[in-house]
C-alpha cells in the first residue's frame, strides 16, 4: 500500500483514541479523521488528526457524507451502534475500502437471542438460557427457578445493544423481578431479553482478527465491568483492564478451538463470513471454558491495553485481512504488561449530569510520565483547559515488565488527576486479582 494514507475511524471514545494511536505509528499513514470523536483525541498528536462531529453513529448516511468529503484510503468502523446500523455495508456499496463486519455478521453481537441460538448450532459452550418478551411469563419463570433454589445466580440480559450495561446480575427472586422490570430502561434493546444461568469463575477477554476464512489472535485481557471495587455495583462500559492475563494460559487451545474457530467457521457456513475484530467474552468455570458473549469489534477498555503492545504495522494487518491473506502475516506484540484505569465522573453509570462541565486538573502532568499512555473519552477542551463531558472521561495506561510495576505506574499517575468539587471516580483494584494469583503460585 502507498504512503501518505488518510484513515477515517468511526467512533468517539478512548477505544477510538487507541485505534488512532495504532494507525499513527505507521509510516504509511499521514492523516487520521475520527468521527464523531472527542476533543481530546486530537490533543498533542504527532500527525494530523481531525475530529468531525457532523455525524451520528446510528445514521450510516452521515458517514457516507464524511467519506465523500474526506475521500479516505481506509475507513475503520469501530463503534458497535454504527456497525449494527449497517455503516460498513453502505460505505462498501459506494466503493469505499472499509474494515469491519457487515450488519448481518455483526448480529453475533447486536442480537443476543440469535447469538445464543448460533452457539447451540455450532456446539459453542454457553450457559443455559431462555428468552422472553412477555414480562409476566419471565416473572413466572424466575419464580419457579427460585422456588427450587433461593440462592440461584442468574443474569438477565437485554438482547440488543446497551453500551455494556445490559447484563444484570441477579441473586434472589426480589432482585430478579426488579431486573425484569429494568429491561424497560433499555427501551427497544430490552424488548427481548434473556434469562441465563450465572456462571461462577474468572472472566477473560479474547480477540481475533478474521478475514472471513482464517483468523489470528491477540494477547488475552481481563476487563473490570462493575463500577465499584471487588466487582460490586452496577454494570458499566468497563472501569479498567489488564493485558495479558495469566488466567487464560492453560486454556488457550480450548479457547481457540471451541470459542473462536467454531464461531468463525460457523459464520462462514451461514454465508455471513465475519471480517473484522471478533471479541470473545469468556469465563473459566469448573475448569471449563464457556462463552459469555461475542462482540463484533474491539472492546473498551481492553483495546487500550492490547493495541499499544502491537509491533506489527496495524495498517499492514488490516490490509492483509481485507485482501484475504491474513494467514501470510504474523501478529507480533511486545512482552510488556499493561494496566488501564478508567477515570469517570462521580455518579457514573447512573446520574453524573452535575459533573459535566467541571474542570479536570493534572492531565498535563500525567501525559509525559514514563511508562504512561493517556487516552481521552468524555473530555471537552476549551482554551487549553479540560472539562468533564461524559461518564467515562479518560484512561490511564501504565506499562511495565511485571503486573505490579504496570499497576503501580497507573495508580501513581492517577494521583495527579482531580476534578473540581472532588468529582473523580475510579476503581482501586484493577489488576489486584492477577497479583494475588501470582503470590499464590509463588
Amino acid at each position: 500500500m502507498h504512503e501518505g494514507l488518510t484513515i477515517l475511524i468511526v467512533g468517539s471514545g478512548a477505544r477510538e483514541h487507541a485505534i488512532s494511536y495504532a494507525y499513527e505509528k505507521s509510516d504509511k499513514v499521514k492523516k487520521i479523521i475520527i468521527a464523531p470523536g472527542n476533543d481530546f483525541i486530537a490533543y498533542q498528536r504527532k500527525k494530523e488528526v481531525i475530529i468531525d462531529k457532523d455525524c451520528n453513529v446510528k445514521q450510516p448516511h452521515s458517514f457516507l457524507d464524511l467519506a465523500r468529503k474526506y475521500k479516505p484510503d481506509l475507513i475503520d468502523v469501530a463503534q458497535d451502534d454504527a456497525i449494527a446500523a449497517g455503516t460498513v455495508d453502505l460505505l462498501r456499496k459506494h466503493g469505499f475500502l472499509v474494515f469491519g463486519p457487515t450488519q448481518q455478521a455483526a448480529r453475533i453481537e447486536w442480537d443476543k437471542q440469535w447469538s445464543r441460538e448460533f452457539m447451540k448450532r455450532y456446539d459453542i459452550p454457553c450457559p443455559k438460557f431462555q428468552y422472553f418478551s412477555d414480562h409476566k411469563k419471565a416473572k413466572e419463570y424466575v419464580t419457579s427457578l427460585y422456588q427450587k433454589n433461593p440462592k440461584k445466580l442468574l443474569y438477565i440480559k437485554a438482547a440488543g445493544l446497551c453500551e455494556g450495561k445490559g447484563a444484570l446480575k441477579t441473586t434472589c427472586l426480589k432482585e430478579a423481578l426488579l431486573n425484569i422490570e429494568r429491561m424497560k430502561e433499555f427501551k427497544e434493546a430490552g424488548n427481548f431479553f434473556l434469562i441465563e444461568d450465572g456462571l461462577v469463575g474468572e472472566e477473560f477477554s479474547y480477540y481475533a482478527i478474521s478475514d472471513g476464512e482464517s483468523y489470528s489472535t491477540f494477547i488475552s485481557a481481563q476487563d473490570h465491568k462493575t463500577v465499584f471495587d471487588f466487582d460490586r455495583g452496577e454494570q458499566t462500559g468497563g472501569m479498567g483492564a489488564i493485558a495479558p492475563t495469566e488466567v487464560t494460559k492453560p486454556f488457550s487451545q480450548d479457547i481457540e478451538k471451541k470459542l473462536i474457530a467454531r464461531a468463525i467457521h460457523g459464520m462462514q457456513r451461514e454465508k455471513t463470513p465475519f471480517v473484522g475484530i471478533l471479541y470473545l467474552g469468556g469465563i473459566i468455570s469448573n475448569n471449563e471454558v464457556m462463552n459469555i458473549e461475542y462482540n463484533a469489534r474491539w472492546g473498551d477498555p481492553e483495546c487500550q491495553v492490547i493495541l499499544p503492545s502491537l509491533q506489527t504495522d496495524y495498517i499492514d494487518l488490516i490490509m492483509a485481512c481485507l485482501q484475504k491473506r491474513l494467514s501470510s502475516i504474523k501478529i507480533q506484540q511486545d512482552k510488556k504488561i499493561r494496566v488501564c484505569v478508567v477515570g469517570a465522573s462521580k455518579g457514573y453509570p447512573r446520574n453524573y449530569s452535575s459533573v459535566v462541565g467541571k474542570r479536570i486538573y493534572g492531565i498535563e502532568k500525567v501525559m509525559p510520565m514514563k511508562g504512561i499512555t493517556f487516552f481521552g473519552a468524555g473530555i471537552a477542551v476549551r482554551n487549553g483547559n479540560f472539562y468533564a463531558n461524559g461518564g467515562r472521561l479518560f484512561n490511564i495506561i501504565g506499562e511495565g515488565n511485571t503486573l505490579l510495576e504496570a499497576r503501580e505506574r497507573a495508580y501513581q499517575a492517577m494521583k495527579f488527576i482531580t476534578i473540581e468539587g472532588n468529582n473523580l471516580h475510579y476503581r482501586t483494584d484493577i489488576g489486584l486479582r492477577g497479583i494475588e494469583r501470582s503470590l499464590k503460585i509463588e
